[in-house]
């Protein structure tokens, strides 16, 4: 007994030993770390000696730009005389625009992660930051300014603070352009009609599965975005990356070509696309660009007779226009009566006690190769009505009556697509299908947590 309390006693004054090490240890890295930025703020050398110092600021200079400035982006200065014909004056003077302008990102995921990386490395004068989502594991494959450690953290505590839903004119009209990377249908209307009634040029971009778009929005008598879309598409058309997925290097594409889209802009080079729009495929590797539909005298924000003003902005709804959620959370529909959904919990306790059933997964059929719960059956919702024959023969299979389905239950990812399922399936008279409540998420989070989630 006194042997054992010994080495106790001994284990814990070295615990305490350690801990006392690697706190001045800590505390003298943190000192290393400050002199090091210093050394580096004061334009020193590196440790071994290998870089040349920066010159002194001198902004004596005709074109305003001081030495250290020419020096960091020497490499954006060094065009040749060819590519300068598509600048108004050289590069000193595209150089010397970039640092007096300022630009907005809203949206710091998936397309303003890699606009952002270029954006503030460019020389900008100024570069604010719109996000109010939280950082996930699942986001980081094409947020790559993010790391594993930032999950659960809000994106703007990354970057800058957000703003508020009735901040947009006085946030915005600070900068000279806003770039929209966000993903959502009210977002885009929201956007373009505060640039609308500010007079700011928007790069909008888009990126889904394999594919992306981008065009430059109420830029030089071009059209803004409700031009092209003077009504909402249906919600069933409005598809997000949580939803339906993108390659990471996609949105990484496509976000690129934004940041330099907003350069062009800012620093008055070149042909912005206005009027036009780029699409790009990422399977065949090809770009193109199209003209799209110029302004429109009788759209409501930016034509002849438009109503947008600052006044009407502040206090539109724009959920309410577009039937479709400003959040970023996965959407939830409510389509059913109560009596006909049951949660995860009380559909594993039929299984549990032994119920005949049938289970039907309506996800797409790459979805279900994922992963799936077992003995379920794969119809996509997309083909349910052609394969109600099979729906029967798997019921009579276990027994069960046909036709009021009773032991039918569907499930899908989060509980949507099931209930549209259940609807479509009381019409064809399978009266008592229902509905697994939060879908195979409810079931990762409520059932069985080692359930992969995706």
């Amino acid at each position: 007994m006194d042997s054992n309390g010994t080495d106790s006693s001994a284990i814990l004054r070295e615990i305490e030993s350690l801990k006392s090490s690697k706190t001045e240890i800590d505390r003298r890295i943190s000192e290393l770390e400050a002199q090091l930025r210093q050394i580096r703020q004061n334009g020193a050398a590196s440790s071994n000696g290998s870089c040349a110092p920066i010159p002194k600021r001198n902004s004596s200079f005709e074109h305003g730009l001081p030495p250290d400035m020419i020096y960091r982006r020497n490499f954006q200065l060094l065009g040749n005389e060819k590519n300068s014909c598509y600048i108004r004056g050289d590069y000193c003077t595209l150089l010397a625009n970039l640092l007096k302008s300022s630009i907005l990102v809203v949206g710091a995921g998936g397309l303003g992660s890699p606009a952002l990386l270029y954006l503030a490395a460019c020389g900008l004068g100024r570069l604010g930051i719109v996000d109010h989502d939280v950082v996930e594991l699942n986001n980081l494959h094409r947020q790559d300014q993010l790391y594993s450690s930032n999950c659960g953290t809000q994106r703007s505590s990354t970057h800058i603070q957000c703003f508020g839903d009735n901040e947009q004119v006085s946030l915005t009209k600070k900068y000279d352009v806003v770039i929209d990377a966000t993903d959502n249908v009210p977002s885009r209307y929201m956007i373009s009609d505060c640039c609308v009634v500010l007079g700011k040029p928007l790069v909008s971009g888009a990126a889904l599965g394999l594919e992306g778009q981008l065009t430059v929005y109420n830029y030089n008598g071009g059209p803004c975005y409700r031009c092209l879309f003077p009504t909402p598409p249906p919600t069933t058309a409005c598809q997000r990356c949580s939803d339906s997925g993108v390659l990471g290097v996609v949105p990484g594409i496509i976000g690129c070509l934004q940041a330099l889209e907003a350069i062009k802009v800012a620093s008055l080079v070149g042909e912005p696309l206005s009027g036009r729009m780029l699409l790009f495929d990422a399977l065949s590797a090809r770009f193109r660009v199209v003209k799209i539909r110029g302004r429109s005298l009788q759209c409501e924000a930016c034509g002849e007779n438009a109503k947008l003003t600052r006044q009407h902005f502040q206090g539109f709804d724009y959920e309410a226009f577009t039937q479709f959620p400003l959040s970023t959370a996965p959407l939830k529909l409510n389509l059913l009566p109560k009596e006909c959904r049951i949660s995860s919990q009380e559909y594993n306790e039929r299984i549990i006690n032994g119920e005949a059933r049938v289970l039907l997964d309506v996800r797409p059929s790459h979805h279900f190769k994922i992963v799936s719960l077992p003995k379920a059956m794969s119809i996509p919702l997309s083909s349910l009505e052609n394969r109600f024959s099979e729906i029967s023969m798997a019921l009579e299979k276990e027994g069960i009556d046909t036709g009021s389905g009773d032991g039918l239950y569907v499930i899908c990812r989060r509980g949507n697509d099931s209930q549209r399922a259940v609807q479509l399936l009381h019409k064809m008279g399978f009266s008592s299908a229902k509905d697994i409540t939060g879908g195979l998420e409810s079931w990762a989070q409520d059932v069985d947590p080692n359930f992969p989630s995706y």
